[in-house]
């Protein structure tokens, strides 16, 4: 749909220019500094740094009715700059020309309904919102698409030369770093760290294929986390994780889409998140934070994080009721099927901290709550997941979990509606399943497979056979023929398959 055939109050609006005054502000000393460098942690005392805008309140001059009319006619527009997470500019990086804003087909992604069958599994109605359908099959995109327009934005306007982009990475990261790496190779190299032996092959395939240079090192992520966050605190490189603001910002598009998907009516709704480094269930937050100042949504929806009990840090941190008792401690943590979330010290929990006591007091009640689940309990609800329809990663499965869990503890009730964060696509993991298949899963997972989620290919090879089909080996007529008759009898004998009355047999 053309510019002009908007509405006329919409359409001095549709297409957004440079705005805001965007700055870093640091968690704990509450020290502000400019978005003129980037920053991954405070100068000053070296906290967590988050990104607001000084001129905010400029937003609410429009009330939340006619923000939701100009998201929705901008769905409507072709062009690539806002058909992405920028299609919320105004609420994203709004100081962002849109020349700069990288665009891959991130964002968007579908929100598939439960069906039946699986709703009674849980005992109440939800749906998955598939983020494995994001250009390199994951969440990570949304973050991505947003740091490294920022970075596009600086080499335009300060001649940065060659950047060099590293993260470290269980997998999806280092993904779409150097998926999006490589959409600016002209300016922008790539160099991801992964846990050596910890990343599935499919995952790691995926920096390779994009030209990044891949290092695996010892360990585990956290230990991979550390030796990134010295290369960038005494190297010009542009740090990638999580810890990188603009990565939290693109991320809260996660949140705005939720709201788009129903129709911005969220009270009785929940949203759960697999909870890794944080940097997630942090954008989840404040994603709704800002729908819920502007008007554009008039309730706050339940959050509940999950983690597995082989990684779950913030969760013990939350078992603490007491406001005043609770410190963060990290753990050592154990393998997990859900990779993307082994991380026993998440560097956003500052983040999820602060956002926390502010999302529960503008909820007026408990708003967040964390779960912990088994390793069994994820991947068996994974494989019930896709077995229904659905293509669910660990991270998925582990939401899905996470559901049961909290409609037993009462945290949920049966007359909600969730949405499930599928945080990556089921094929990167494909490994676990093929494992749990052939029930050979590393012990120390814990995973017992269940018979009846047990599957495998079955050879049919028909009796009474001289020869098969072969690669370039063509059976004759006649002998074809045998072989397609014999071959799908074999089939139907194994299917329990009835022949229609009236044809030859």
């Amino acid at each position: 749909m053309r510019p002009d055939e908007f509405p006329d109050d919409i359409r001095p609006y549709l297409i957004p220019r440079p705005s805001g005054d965007l700055f870093y502000r640091c968690l704990q000393c509450e020290g502000e500094f400019d978005i003129a460098s980037l920053l991954y942690t405070c100068p000053d005392c070296g906290h967590v740094l988050l990104i607001e805008d000084r001129q905010w309140d400029r937003l609410k001059e429009c009330p939340g009715s006619f923000w939701r009319r100009l998201f929705d006619y901008r769905r409507m527009l072709n062009m690539p700059a806002l058909k992405g997470v920028f299609l919320f500019h105004e609420l994203i990086a709004p100081v962002l020309p849109l020349e700069d804003i990288v665009y891959l087909g991130e964002g968007h992604t579908p929100v598939v309904r439960a069906n039946e069958s699986l709703r009674r599994f849980i005992g109440m109605d939800f749906s998955f919102k598939n983020d494995g359908q994001n250009p390199s099959a994951s969440f990570k995109d949304r973050g991505m698409a947003c740091a490294l327009s920022f970075v596009n934005y600086l080499i335009r306007t300060q001649g940065l030369g060659e950047v060099l982009s590293i993260c470290a990475s269980t997998g999806d990261t280092s993904a779409a770093a150097a998926l999006y790496s490589a959409y600016l190779s002209k300016n922008v190299k790539s160099a991801v760290l992964l846990p050596h032996g910890k990343v599935t092959p499919q995952q790691l395939s995926q920096p390779l294929g994009s030209g990044a240079r891949v290092f695996e090192i010892p360990g585990v992520f956290d230990d991979c986390m550390k030796v990134v966050e010295y290369l960038a605190e005494r190297y010009q490189v542009a740090l990638l994780n999580s810890k990188n603001a603009w990565r939290i910002l693109g991320q809260e598009s996660y949140s705005f889409e939720v709201a788009v998907s129903l129709d911005y009516e969220l009270k009785g709704k929940v949203v759960l998140v697999p909870i890794g480094n944080a940097g997630n269930i942090t954008a989840v937050l404040g994603g709704f934070l800002k729908l819920r100042d502007l008007g554009i949504i008039n309730y706050l929806p339940k959050i509940i994080g999950v983690q597995s009990e082989h990684a779950d840090p913030v969760y013990r941190y939350y078992q603490q009721t007491e406001l005043a008792k609770r410190v963060f401690r990290p753990i050592t943590v154990q393998p997990s099927v859900a990779q993307a979330a082994m991380i026993g010290n998440p560097v956003s929990m500052p983040r999820v901290i602060r956002l926390v006591e502010t999302y529960e007091r503008m909820s007026g009640a408990p708003a967040v709550f964390v779960v912990q689940v088994t390793e069994q309990e994820i991947m068996d609800c994974q494989l019930i997941a896709n077995r229904n329809g659905h293509i669910a990663c660990t991270q998925g499965g582990e939401c899905l979990a996470g559901l049961r869990q909290a409609l037993a503890a009462g945290i949920v009730s049966q007359d909600e509606v969730a949405v499930l964060d599928a945080t990556a696509h089921a094929l990167k993991f494909v490994g676990f399943q093929e494992h749990y298949f052939a029930g050979d899963l590393d012990p120390a997972y814990q995973v017992i497979p269940r018979a009846e989620l047990k599957n495998s290919p079955s050879l049919i090879r028909a009796p009474g056979l001289k020869r098969f089909p072969a690669s370039g080996q063509p059976l004759p007529a006649d002998e074809f023929q045998a072989f397609v008759e014999a071959t799908a009898k074999e089939i139907a004998k194994e299917l329990g398959l009835q022949e229609r009355k009236g044809r030859d047999s």
